[in-house]
Formats: structure tokens, sequence, C-alpha cells
């Protein structure tokens, strides 16, 4: 089960979302995924949390500084875990951080890198086209 601390915040968070306050709800991610205690959370619950971030519908374009801040401390979280974990999934969440971030050399190589992970895994797999349509997005 997941950290009830964590299931408040991320509730608030998506509240504010859902009001229409992005900026608030990446304010609230930012300072989320900044805390000692997000690190210590279980990586499936630090996953689904940073995806919620990532894919956030109706993210503002071109992005706010709110937005960038939070892409900016989910991209250390996320590298951890393609480092640790080796999952597709990851690749493509600290890509979509690095196009957020206006560093897409470094988006594509990571995008890349998940794709080649998934291709092995299942080639025919949903994520593995996401992927390459990323992979030729950047």
């Amino acid at each position: 089960m997941a950290n009830e601390e964590l299931v408040r915040s991320v509730k608030e968070i998506i509240g504010r979302a859902k009001g229409g306050d992005a900026d608030g709800a990446y304010r609230g991610y930012r300072d989320l995924f900044a805390s000692p205690a997000f690190a210590g959370y279980r990586v499936e619950d630090q996953r689904q949390a940073l995806q919620l971030m990532v894919l956030m519908k109706g993210a503002p374009k071109p992005a706010t500084p709110a937005m960038v801040e939070a892409h900016a401390a989910a991209r250390g979280l996320l590298t951890t875990l393609v480092e640790g974990h080796a999952e597709p999934a990851d690749h493509e969440l600290l890509g979509i951080c690095h196009v957020v971030l206006g560093d897409e050399a470094s988006a594509s190589t990571v995008f890349r890198a998940g794709l080649a992970i998934e291709r092995e895994r299942d080639p025919q797999s949903k994520l593995c086209g996401t992927l390459m349509k990323r992979v030729s997005m950047v």
C-alpha cells in the first residue's frame, strides 16, 4: 500500500490541476519530488507519482517556469530509476523531462536506450510504438 502522506500529497496536487491551477500543481510536484521523504517511498509509488506529473494532460505550451522546475526535480529521480532498474517506461519519462528542459540530444539518447530494451522484450508492445514516435520527434 502506498504511503498515506504520498497519497495525500498527490491527491492535493491533482485537485489543483483539475481546478485549473496547473502552475500550482507543478509547484506541488516540484516540492514533493524535492522532499527527502520522496526518495524513501517504494519505487512503484515513486514511478506512479512521476508518471502523473510527466504525462499530465493539458500541459501548458510553451512550458511555464513552474513546469520546468517540476521537470528538473523529476529528472534526477528518473535518472536514478533508469540507472537502477532499466525499465523502458522510466526511459520514456526521463526523455520527456529532457524535452521539457530543452535538451533534445539527451532526450533522443534516453528514448533510444529505452526503445532498445523494449524491442528486446516485446517488439510489438504499445510502449515500443510510443518510444519509436518519441525518437522520431526529437
